[in-house]
C-alpha cells in the first residue's frame, strides 16, 4: 500500500523562504519515491483561502479561529494550536494517512499530537530551528524572557510525546538530546540541494551583469534574507578595506528583509554607493543565474546561539553551482564547510577576518579550481535531496507497522 503522509505546515508557497523551499524539495522527492503527500499549513500562512493550487502542489490552509479571545496575548497561541487542530482533524478524517509530519514551529506539534492520539495516527516532529532563539534574534522577544521560557518549554513537551523527531543538523539534534530525548529517536534529514537545478555547467549570465553594472569586475556576493544575524552590515563595514587593495571588487546584495533600509543607509555613509549593488528580491527560478554572476559568496553570519546551532541552505547552493564561499565560523557553517578544502571561514564577528581571508583568495586563485571541484562533490555525494529525503523512510515504516 502507498505510504500516506499528512504534512503539518507553517506555510508554504506561493511564500518565498527557506522554510518554504524545504518543504517543497521534500515533497518532491517523497512523490518521487511513491508516496502520496497531503499538505496543511497553518493560519500563519494568511492568504484567505481553504484550499489553493500552488505550481501543481495542493494546499489546505487554515483560517484564523474566530472566538474574541483569539487575539490575546499568549491566547492567541492557543487560538493558533486550536484552529489548526480542527482543520487538521477533518482532513486527516477523511485522508486517514500513515503518517502525521509536523514541521516547525511546536504550535504545529502540539496540534497534530492532539489529533494523532485521537485518530491512532503516529506523529513524526521536525525541528528546522528553534524558534524562541529565531524571535530572540529578530528582536520579536527577549531571550531568556516568559515568552522565550514557554516557548522552550512547548518545545520539550512536543519533543517527549512525539513518535519520532527529525532536525536539520547535528547542532540541533545535540540540543534535542541535551534536553533528556533518547538519541534513538532523533533523525538528521539535513538540508540539501537539488543537483539540476544547481548546476554549475551553465555559463554566466552576460546580460545580467551588464544590467547591474558588473559586468568586468570580480564581485563577490550575499544571496537570502536581510535579517541581522546575517551579519551584512559587518560585510559592508569591510568593503574600503578590500577596495585598498582590490579597487575592481564589487558587492551584490540579493534579496531583501528587515535590515534593507539599514544596510542602504551603511553604504551611503561609507560613500560606497559605487561598489554595492542590491539587486532586490529576485524569481526563485532566476537565483541560478546570480550565483553564476557572482565569483565569490560571502556569508558573515554573527555567533550567537541561532547561528552556532542551524545550519543555513544558501551556502550549500552556492557550493552546488560551483562558487566560492567565504563564511563565518559559527557552528552552522563549521557543519558545511571544511576550512581550506571546501570553502573559507573566518573569525565570526571580525570585519578585519573576513577582508583578509577574501584577500587571501584574491591572491591566490591557482586554489580557486580545487576549492570549487571539491565543494561540489560534498554537495553530490553528501548533500543531494534524493539520498536525504530517502532517510524519511525507514521512520514512517516503523511508525506504520507499529500501528498496523
Amino acid at each position: 500500500m502507498k505510504m500516506r503522509v499528512l504534512h503539518i505546515l507553517d506555510h508554504s508557497l506561493p511564500l518565498h523562504s527557506g522554510y518554504a523551499f524545504r518543504t517543497l524539495a521534500i515533497l518532491r522527492q517523497q512523490r518521487k519515491l511513491g508516496w502520496h503527500t497531503i499538505h496543511l499549513t497553518s493560519a500563519k500562512q494568511g492568504d484567505g483561502q481553504r484550499e489553493q493550487e500552488i505550481d501543481g502542489w495542493h494546499f489546505f490552509r487554515t483560517q484564523p479561529l474566530r472566538r474574541w479571545w483569539a487575539r490575546l496575548p499568549l491566547l492567541r497561541h492557543w487560538g493558533a494550536v486550536l484552529g489548526l487542530q480542527q482543520r487538521l482533524m477533518t482532513i486527516a478524517a477523511k485522508a486517514r494517512p500513515h503518517v502525521l509530519h509536523a514541521h516547525s514551529p511546536a504550535l504545529n506539534g502540539v496540534a497534530a499530537l492532539r489529533v494523532g492520539r485521537a485518530l491512532g495516527i503516529p506523529v513524526v516532529y521536525e525541528i528546522r530551528a528553534f524558534w524562541e532563539d529565531a524571535a530572540a534574534d529578530h528582536g520579536t522577544s527577549r531571550a531568556g524572557g516568559l515568552r522565550y521560557r514557554l516557548t522552550r518549554a512547548l518545545e520539550s513537551h512536543v519533543l517527549r510525546r512525539a513518535d519520532a523527531i527529525t532536525t536539520i543538523c547535528e547542532g540541533l539534534r545535540d540540543d534535542i538530546i541535551a534536553r533528556g530525548i533518547p538519541a534513538a529517536k532523533v533523525t538528521v534529514i539535513p538540508n540539501s540541494v537539488d543537483g539540476e537545478q544547481f548546476s554549475a555547467a551553465s555559463a554566466t549570465p552576460q546580460q545580467l551583469g551588464l544590467s547591474l553594472g558588473l559586468d568586468g569586475h570580480l564581485v563577490l556576493g550575499f544571496i537570502g534574507s536581510f535579517y541581522a544575524y546575517e551579519g551584512l552590515a559587518l560585510l559592508i563595514a569591510a568593503m574600503p578595506r578590500l577596495l585598498a587593495s582590490a579597487p575592481s571588487v564589487q558587492l551584490l546584495l540579493v534579496g531583501g528583509g528587515p535590515q534593507e533600509a539599514e544596510l542602504r543607509a551603511l553604504v551611503e555613509r561609507l560613500g560606497l554607493r559605487g561598489q554595492v549593488k542590491f539587486a532586490g528580491r529576485v524569481p526563485h527560478e532566476r537565483i541560478a543565474d546570480y550565483y553564476q554572476l557572482t565569483d565569490i559568496l560571502i556569508y558573515p553570519r554573527l555567533p550567537m546561539r541561532l547561528t552556532e546551532l542551524v545550519t543555513p541552505l544558501k551556502p550549500l547552493e552556492a557550493m552546488a553551482q560551483g562558487r566560492l564561499v567565504v563564511a563565518s565560523d559559527v557552528g552552522g557553517h563549521r557543519e558545511l564547510i571544511e576550512h581550506g578544502q571546501t570553502g573559507v571561514l573566518f573569525k565570526a564577528g571580525d570585519a578585519e577576518a573576513l577582508a583578509a581571508q577574501v584577500l587571501d583568495l584574491l591572491q591566490h586563485a591557482e586554489r580557486w579550481p580545487s576549492l570549487r571541484q571539491r565543494a561540489r562533490a560534498y554537495v553530490e555525494n553528501e548533500r543531494s535531496w534524493p539520498a536525504t529525503v530517502a532517510r524519511y523512510g525507514p521512520i514512517y515504516q516503523r511508525l506504520r507497522a507499529h500501528t498496523a
